[in-house]
């Protein structure tokens, strides 16, 4: 079974290693088996596409899997890299947060 992650989608997050290091972007998919997530505008990659009666093919530019711990949540604050907590509001909702600055996750 796979492990439970504090990253979903629609998350912003930033990029902090790798060639699109310091990018910071929104979690388009998360792929909890292979620990994996597609970050929108981060790590480019080209892909030959084979034409199909409904779109035409050609060299596509699009976004590739970038491993979870290669990512950190952006603070809301000011939108720098930051670790998550979960902590207990007082209405028994559990929220994640960021431990930079205290801020709720959450929507």
């Amino acid at each position: 079974m796979a492990e439970k992650l504090k990253i979903k989608k629609g998350d912003k997050v930033v990029v902090i290693t790798g060639r699109s290091k310091g990018v910071t972007g929104e979690v388009m998919s998360v792929n909890r088996v292979t620990d994996r997530v597609v970050v929108a505008g981060a790590n480019k990659v080209t892909k030959h596409v084979k034409p199909s009666r409904t779109a035409a093919g050609g060299i596509e530019e699009r976004e590739a899997g970038l491993h979870i711990s290669n990512v950190m949540h952006a603070d809301p604050k000011d939108g720098k890299p930051t670790r998550v907590g979960v902590k207990t509001l007082d209405d028994g909702r559990r929220v994640r947060f960021a431990k930079r600055s205290g801020e709720v996750i959450d929507r």
